[in-house]
């Protein structure tokens, strides 16, 4: 791969219209700005992270926490290219480098985009309801690529469709994005036949032209798969995005577990110091005696963690470029950092396994939201294979006019049940079960 061929600007959906005319803001940043105004980022601050929406302590949710990501992305990214900048450059190269640090915010801005209500839990709940669950019976009547995107659900995929699909009454582009912008946030660059045991994929059936047209644009090599599927190396800038990622979700979920009393500060300190290079230690401890507030001790050393952790991951990426650009690399950036780090990582991931992720209230949004999400699938699908019944009309009227549930083809219907459930926020789905079980009424 080639760095001024992966840096493009062109916008998809939009190539005719084409301007290499700089403005005040860089096409890269328009991809930032465009996400920060839209709908679908706005409905992220109503969607679970990991712990229940705020109560009176205000832990993340997936707003929040794409705007952490996209902070850290942006400043591992500026590190990037310091560190290569040193290297021998043609002037062009250097210039197409300079801009990684506003692509890589604008990703990591969207790479929940995707995401369903309550947590990775919902897209589970939505995968489990075609392999288990009602939608079971629908298998016999889909292809077998059809049937992989539904039992294998990825929001990460779902992330693309959101900012590329035509949805009735938008323009053709969806978000009409950059390209290497949108080729940033696809992880897991090939089909959902090739998904696995990890549930894992980047893109729909319905976005296989899609992925081609960005794969061909920058150059992105197609590896070896099996007849049908697709499979692509990763664009670079996916490993930055993917690092910034684990590293807010690692470090802020401890923080949130000790400000809602799962972890205590002791645990918290000792697992945060341990990112710590032993010669500074002490001098974090004096600093911490300054300091009376517990949330506040945590909040001073995480900031410390998140950077030890962003400087190696950036060193990693400058050291591995030439693997990275060959599409060779394997791993992620994280498992290339020096192994006092690794082994601080994996002693944090493992508490937050045993400790956070099995906490009551996690398994509990969990239980509500598999009940919630399938109950829903189960009637909007019922709902659009039997249109002609009056109760699946008066739910069908209340599904916003973008959404294709009225499609002559079976799976476009289920693709647009499940883009509908998939944006909803926890609270409307909520609301939304409560009403189709006569729970509730609207207030007259």
């Amino acid at each position: 791969m080639d760095w001024q061929q992966l840096i493009s600007d062109k916008r998809f959906g939009l190539e005719d219209y084409h301007d290499p005319r700089r403005g005040s803001r860089s096409d890269f940043q328009r991809d930032f700005d465009r996400l920060v105004f839209s709908s679908p980022f706005r409905r992220m601050q109503n969607k679970t992270q990991v712990f229940p929406l705020p109560g009176s302590i205000f832990v993340h949710n997936r707003l929040t926490h794409s705007l952490e990501v996209a902070s850290v992305g942006r400043s591992m990214a500026n590190e990037i290219v310091n560190l290569l900048l040193e290297r021998q450059r043609p002037e062009a190269e250097k210039r197409v480098l300079e801009s990684i640090g506003e692509i890589v915010s604008a990703a990591c801005l969207a790479h929940d985009l995707g995401n369903p209500p309550f947590g990775h839990s919902g897209e589970k709940a939505i995968s489990t309801f075609f392999s288990e669950g009602e939608g079971s019976v629908l298998r016999d009547s889909l292809t077998p690529a059809q049937w992989a995107d539904l039992v294998h659900f990825e929001g990460n995929a779902n992330a693309l469709r959101v900012l590329t699909h035509k949805f009735h009454g938008r323009r053709t582009g969806g978000f009409a994005m950059t390209y290497p912008m949108l080729a940033s946030i696809v992880k897991y660059p090939y089909s959902s036949g090739l998904a696995g045991e990890k549930n894992k994929f980047g893109f729909f059936t319905s976005e296989h032209d899609t992925y081609l047209r960005i794969a061909g644009e920058l150059g992105l090599p197609r590896l070896e798969a099996p007849e049908g599927e697709l499979h692509f190396a990763r664009h670079p800038l996916v490993y930055i995005v993917e690092a910034a990622d684990d590293i807010c979700y690692e470090v802020m979920d401890l923080e949130d577990a000790h400000k809602l009393k799962i972890l205590d500060s002791p645990t918290v300190i000792d697992l945060f110091l341990d990112f710590i290079p032993e010669e500074r230690r002490e001098r974090c401890r004096k600093i911490m005696s300054t300091i009376s507030d517990p949330n506040e001790q945590i909040a001073y050393l995480r900031s410390g963690v998140i950077g030890e952790m962003v400087t190696a991951c950036a060193r990693a990426f400058a050291e591995n470029e030439q693997a990275i650009l060959d599409g060779t690399f394997r791993g992620r950036l994280l498992s290339r950092m020096p192994r006092r780090l690794c082994d601080a990582y994996e002693r944090c991931n493992a508490i937050s396994w045993d400790r956070i992720y099995r906490a009551r209230e996690v398994v509990e949004v969990e239980l509500a939201g598999n009940r919630i999400i399938s109950f829903l699938l189960e009637k909007l699908i019922h709902a659009v294979c039997h249109p002609e019944l009056n109760y699946s009309r008066l739910l069908l009227s209340q599904v916003p006019d973008q959404y294709d549930v009225s499609s002559p083809l079976l799976f476009s219907k289920i693709q647009g049940v499940v883009d509908h459930v998939s944006a909803m926020t926890d609270v409307y789905a909520l609301n939304l079960f409560r009403k189709l079980n006569g729970m509730s009424l609207p207030a007259v």
